[in-house]
């Protein structure tokens, strides 16, 4: 889902641009979710969530973003966001690249 919140044209530019992401991270494997390595090519895909905050902190407008993540908190999927949630703001993938989080991303649970 992709809302973006500054839409109304009268508002002018009283309001920032801010895009919405919702995901249950309960209804994806954890591959899905985070990305995996494909064991017969090697190669690496993105999942649902390493696609979203890639595509957030790439985008030129440099707008505000809120990831939702909708859904029970789970020791399984919660526990890939240790190093998100702490002082680093940075992703870390199963491939070993690090996604930093720009400070216009926020994530709510």
């Amino acid at each position: 889902m992709n809302k973006i919140l500054d839409n109304n044209p009268e508002a002018g530019k009283k309001y920032a641009r801010v895009e919405e992401r919702v995901v249950n991270p309960k209804s994806v494997t954890m591959g899905e979710l985070y990305g995996e390595v494909d064991l017969l090519s090697q190669e690496w895909t993105d999942g649902l969530l390493s696609s979203i905050m890639r595509e957030c902190n790439n985008d030129e407008n440099k707008g505000h973003y809120w990831i939702t993540l909708d859904g029970p908190v789970d020791a399984m999927w919660i526990e890939n966001l240790n190093t998100v949630l702490d002082d680093n703001m940075t992703l870390c993938l199963a491939n070993g690249e690090r996604i930093k989080l720009r400070p216009q991303l926020r994530m709510l649970f």
